[in-house]
């Protein structure tokens, strides 16, 4: 959607946001400076505070979503407004909106369809030693599921391309929308690229909404949903395992017994560890029939997301070159 007329490429920041009266206005003041022919989208998902109202003051476009948590903002935001691309970041003042210009050249220069500002010293300022390990781990675990494509699957500061944007299909509710994302990227091997970025530390009266625990165990049940709906096969194979790992503690004592006397007198533990590798072999068998369709189901994704115009492709003239000659006349 490139402008005819002038060759700029329209660029929305999306700023979801709950109770960040305290921040929002100098967010909102930052990236209009760092990009002033952007148009910043301030969504306001319930709050109490005055948000919505220092967002409007400080010249953003705001809009609401009554279903609370961040996914129902961001999937909102994704079919509501349509640009070239979309820049995403939180409204608490932690990520920098200078380095929303960085962003946009990688992206451009890399040629990419989605850019994470990875958060540099993030754990320092974690605030809980429970959100730093948690970090650690969540990320570990995403690398050995998915895929190494990604270093901070957590970071909210993001860019994309308007193909990303329209051939994501988000079904998260909270803060596990990132992780949705990154897999989303991952299973459709999509090109992405990470930028190193600081992480700022929340100015005194904002409060971090995460809770270590409840948005923990979100994050994990996202995690095998994602796994049951991407890689179906590891998924019941895994469970396979176990049945079968269960069964074979089971019935090991009464074979024994069986080859040492020719009895079975445990007969109600033989028939219950038979039942256990039942439940295996057809877990096998579930996982051999959903990867097929799954992978059905990644191809019509895949075509969906190249029937999708390509940023680059339409463009008359280099956007890099572009970029660059309006910063130079500037």
């Amino acid at each position: 959607m490139v402008d005819a007329a002038s060759g700029e490429l329209k660029i929305a920041i999306l700023l979801p946001c709950f109770n960040e009266a305290s921040t929002i206005a100098s967010v909102v003041q930052g990236f209009r400076s760092a990009l002033p022919s952007a148009r910043i989208y301030v969504y306001d998902n319930n709050s109490t505070d005055g948000t919505a109202l220092a967002a409007m003051l400080a010249g953003a476009e705001v809009r609401r979503e009554r279903r609370q948590g961040k996914g129902h903002v961001v999937r909102r935001m994704f079919a509501d407004i349509e640009a070239d691309l979309y820049i995403m970041a939180d409204g608490d003042g932690t990520y920098a909106p200078e380095d929303a210009d960085e962003l946009v050249r990688t992206l451009l220069t890399e040629r990419v369809d989605m850019v994470v500002g990875t958060r540099r010293g993030v754990h320092a300022d974690a605030g809980r030693q429970g959100h730093a390990a948690g970090n650690r781990l969540f990320n570990l675990l995403y690398r050995q599921m998915f895929g190494s494509d990604f270093t901070d699957i957590f970071s909210g500061y993001r860019i994309f391309t308007r193909r990303f944007v329209k051939s994501f299909p988000a079904v998260s509710g909270g803060f596990e929308i990132e992780t949705e994302m990154s897999v989303h990227a991952s299973r459709l091997k999509l090109p992405v690229t990470e930028l190193e970025l600081d992480y700022g530390r929340r100015p005194e009266g904002s409060f971090s909404k995460l809770s270590t625990f409840r948005d923990g165990f979100r994050i994990l049940r996202m995690f095998a949903m994602l796994m049951k709906e991407t890689r179906p096969f590891a998924f019941f194979a895994v469970i396979a395992g176990l049945f079968c790992s269960a069964g074979l503690l089971f019935s090991a004592p009464v074979i024994i017994e069986y080859f040492n006397t020719g009895l079975v007198p445990r007969m109600p533990t033989w028939v219950f560890s038979l039942s256990l590798y039942g439940l295996g072999f057809v877990s096998f068998a579930a996982g051999v029939i959903l990867d097929s369709v799954a992978r059905g189901r990644n191809e019509v994704l895949r075509l969906n997301y190249i029937n999708l115009p390509s940023l680059f492709s339409e463009q008359q003239r280099s956007p890099v070159a572009t970029t660059e000659g309006k910063r130079d006349a500037a």
